[in-house]
């Protein structure tokens, strides 16, 4: 991902929006400092946070679960 300095992103906007439809994704800094990110249009969206223990209490997880590692679990004659 490339950084252009605001007054090149002005000067050079219609290829900067060429390279975005080709993927690419381009950052858009203003004295040194990133402002503005230019990305294809149809590019996946930011995905948001994952909560760590949202559902803390709403599951069970039964004490066999592991039985299926269990010798001859599963062993079946065709």
């Amino acid at each position: 991902m490339d950084v252009v300095n605001i007054h090149e992103a002005k000067t050079h906007l219609s290829r900067l929006v060429d390279r975005a439809a080709r993927g690419e994704s381009v950052v858009i800094a203003k004295a040194g400092r990133p402002m503005a990110k230019l990305v294809p249009l149809d590019a996946p969206a930011a995905r948001e946070r994952r909560r760590t223990g949202f559902l803390m209490g709403e599951l069970r997880i039964p004490d066999d679960f592991d039985r299926m590692s269990a010798p001859g679990f599963g062993d079946r004659t065709r």
